[in-house]
């Protein structure tokens, strides 16, 4: 019989089985998840450092601004007044406040505040940390840590400075360096340690929260770096330049004309001279 002339074509689809897709999309998924794994790695080492480094250097700037206000105002001699406190807040967070206060009389003579400034922290409970806060006041508009002049609606009104605090305290030193935690004497202290931290408390080896010495940030500022400092001479009676030093005195070092001595084996002694003869 013939056809009608049509030729019959067989096609072979060419694809890939299912089986083979699924193995693909398996691979792939493995693929993609190694590599978002590398990545979130990568970025939280990233964000740690980063942390590491900013928190050292916001906690530098702090200490450098503290010290600002206090070289500013802290004068001796003028009439400046200088409150210190610390507490503990919950969860054993260090907390500490500072307010320096200069004054000026008006035509009565009754004193008046013309600066004052106050650094402070506050528990954050959300952040579970503390807030370092700045507030300035007075008569003066001028802030030195701002680029403008302040309005007089903004004065006296505390400005957060930095969040995550984990150690925020202002303690006085005195001559004898002893540690004082309240100040509120008419006269200024000798000098202010300030010390802050952003590291999370630890686990000590009694069991309690505390954030490690080494991650402390400290700074000292001097009130009065002019004062004279009481100091005593200590007399101390040298050797005679005539007096004859004793040779078997290890410590005394032999004269240069001197040959070196030393002990034989058999308890002679004698020089290196003779030895090298010897």
């Amino acid at each position: 019989m013939k056809q009608n002339g049509r030729k019959k074509y067989c096609f072979r689809e060419s694809g890939f089985t299912l089986a083979e897709a699924v193995a693909t999309l398996a691979i792939a998924a493995m693929i993609m998840v190694a590599a978002i794994g590398i990545y979130t790695a990568v970025k939280r080492s990233e964000a740690a450092i980063n942390k590491r480094l900013e928190g050292g250097f916001v906690a530098l700037e702090i200490l450098q601004r503290i010290a600002e206000d206090i070289d500013r105002l802290a004068l001796p001699g003028s009439d400046v007044t200088m409150t210190i406190k610390n507490k503990t807040e919950a969860g054993g967070y260090k907390s500490a406040q500072m307010i320096i206060e200069s004054k000026i009389y008006d035509k009565d003579n009754k004193p008046q505040v013309f600066e004052k400034i106050i650094w402070q922290s506050r528990l954050d409970p959300d952040m579970n940390s503390l807030v370092v806060y700045r507030a300035h006041g007075g008569y003066t508009l001028e802030d030195k840590m701002l680029d403008e002049p302040k309005e007089k609606y903004e004065r006296e009104r505390f400005i957060p400075i930095s969040s995550g605090v984990t150690v925020f305290s202002i303690e006085t030193v005195s001559d004898n360096n002893t540690i004082g935690q309240i100040w509120e004497s008419q006269s200024l202290p000798p000098a202010v340690k300030v010390s802050i931290s952003f590291a999370a408390p630890q686990q000590d080896l009694l069991g309690n929260l505390a954030v490690p010495q080494e991650e402390i940030k400290t700074g000292t500022v001097v009130i009065d770096r002019f004062k004279q400092l009481a100091y005593q001479f200590v007399y101390k009676e040298f050797l005679d330049a005539n007096h004859t030093a004793d040779v078997n005195d290890h410590n005394v070092p032999a004269e240069a004309n001197e040959p070196n001595m030393y002990m034989e084996p058999n308890g002679i002694s004698g020089s290196m001279n003779e030895r090298t003869r010897r």
